[in-house]
């Protein structure tokens, strides 16, 4: 079956609340989705944002992010008395420090309101899924510590019970430790019932499983044996990518790195509670980073750049082995873009699993680039763009008259042709399985519209929002035509 798919996150869509939620704006988008034709919805990561609001340094691998629980669903349920305020005006950008305040006192008022009613209900929640009460203790610690990295270094020992000291410290806290349980206990309700609301519009739900997690999380204080970190939980070797054309330098990214042998030896059973609970979330997973499983890049964690780390192969095979008896009905696209060595080509084959072809990538060469139109197959998912590169219409104005050229003769491109929609168009036409367009181009915006910039923090990073009025009726349409112009759904 072809199938077509919208890429936009959860906190970019529109709504009264400052950033997208598990409401309305949510339905709405499902609604939306439906009626065009297009079966797929792929976002990113859904945890708690970390440093830099980025979805891909979250504190907790399984938790929910906060900011995307809906408040006027909690307020119509009688969770979240009435009268509290909470709308903002529309925004082109999220304003991550507004919303995280507006959030965080909406949902402590709905707690104070709610819990004597619900105490029983969340206790149950929380005792039926393993991660809850540590992330609560970890985030009540984090609330009256500070980052991790500060905290007290008897606080870093877990579990609590081997802890007299923790087990003290959290008996203080228990009030705190309930208030985050209770808040995990509303996203996860709100998600299941967006989760339902899909199934019954015949629209899978798309999710992002970063490779790593980050530095201090939650994952880290739990489970640190599995991790390249010292006694005091700091990590000694940290991922990243080696200098390339786009870096000299590479990307550090100071996530801990695994130890994989000892995961290996204990069945990889946190890697599969972890693949279990994102299968629970979303119909089709993306594996971030796939090319680490066969190879991963070492980095000094005192390093000042990429620029010392080394490749360390990697037993991807044993892994998703494990995987496949574990979780034999996961749908799982590996994300392979970046240094392809040989072992990730070995790796992806083995698996099968659907790589991914980007078009932005494959129009500044010949077909050698193995993102040219021509390479495209079918067990591949193929996007016009990512979230973390320049929008079509962005990539379009940025690059010079040569590549611009070379880009117009691959693309067969006649005199007016409008780039956006010629580029979705090739891309909906391509032998892929699953054609992805991101929202962007589907209302080919420019790079004020970008999602990322790999390597830079802040800025306008993750900040981009639609606004009220961009699913228009002239879109629909227009996604209804082109979906049925290329046998998609």
């Amino acid at each position: 079956m072809r199938q077509s798919g919208m890429l936009v996150h959860l906190t970019s869509l529109a709504g009264p609340e400052g950033i997208g939620t598990l409401g309305a704006p949510a339905r709405e988008m499902i609604d939306f989705l439906h009626d065009a034709g297009v079966g797929v919805w792929q976002m990113l990561p859904v945890g708690p944002t970390g440093y830099g609001a980025s979805p891909y340094q979250s504190p907790s691998t399984f938790a929910g992010n906060p900011l995307l629980i809906d408040l006027k669903s909690l307020r119509e349920e009688g969770i979240l008395p009435a009268g509290v305020a909470f709308e903002a005006e529309p925004a082109s950008k999220v304003d991550f420090d507004a919303v995280e305040k507006t959030k965080a006192a909406c949902l402590q008022q709905a707690f104070d309101a709610s819990i004597a009613s619900l105490k029983s209900e969340v206790e149950r929640f929380a005792d039926s899924k393993p991660w809850v009460w540590p992330y609560a203790q970890y985030q009540a610690l984090v609330e009256d510590h500070g980052p991790f990295h500060t905290w007290p270094v008897a606080l870093r020992r877990y579990p609590a019970d081997h802890n007299a000291e923790t087990a003290r410290e959290l008996e203080t806290l228990k009030d705190r430790v309930l208030y985050h349980a209770f808040v995990q206990y509303l996203f996860d309700r709100q998600w299941t019932a967006l989760r339902t609301y899909a199934a019954d519009k015949k629209i899978s739900l798309f999710g992002d499983i970063p490779i790593y997690v980050a530095p201090g999380s939650c994952d880290v204080w739990q489970n640190p044996l599995y991790f390249q970190v010292d006694r005091d939980l700091n990590p000694q070797r940290v991922a990243g990518v080696p200098p390339d054309y786009f870096s000299e330098d590479g990307q550090l990214w100071g996530n801990p790195l695994y130890r994989w042998l000892r995961l290996w030896m204990h069945g990889y059973d946190w890697w599969i509670d972890r693949l279990r609970g994102i299968g629970e979330r979303f119909d089709i997973i993306r594996i971030d980073h796939f090319i680490g499983f066969a190879n991963y890049y070492s980095i000094p964690a005192d390093a000042k750049n990429a620029r010392s780390g080394k490749w360390v192969k990697n037993s991807g095979r044993l892994f998703f082995r494990k995987v496949r008896q574990q979780l034999p009905d996961l749908t799982i696209i590996a994300e392979d873009l970046g240094v392809t060595s040989g072992r990730v080509k070995k790796l992806l084959t083995y698996t099968s699993f659907p790589g991914m072809k980007v078009l932005v990538f494959g129009l500044d060469s010949d077909e050698s680039n193995p993102h040219h139109p021509a390479n495209i197959t079918e067990n591949s998912v193929a996007y016009t763009g990512t979230h973390d590169n320049d929008t079509v219409l962005g990539w379009y104005n940025r690059i010079d008259r040569k590549e611009r050229q070379n880009a117009q003769t691959i693309l067969g491109m006649k005199p007016g042709d409008d780039i956006c929609d010629t580029m979705i168009r090739r891309v909906m036409s391509s032998p892929a399985f699953l054609a992805v367009i991101p929202i962007q181009d589907w209302l080919c915006l420019d790079n004020e519209a970008r999602m990322n910039y790999p390597g830079t923090v802040g800025g306008n990073n993750w900040r981009y929002r639609m606004m009220p009025g961009d699913l228009s009726d002239a879109l629909l349409k227009r996604m209804q035509r082109i979906n049925h112009e290329y046998g998609r759904n």
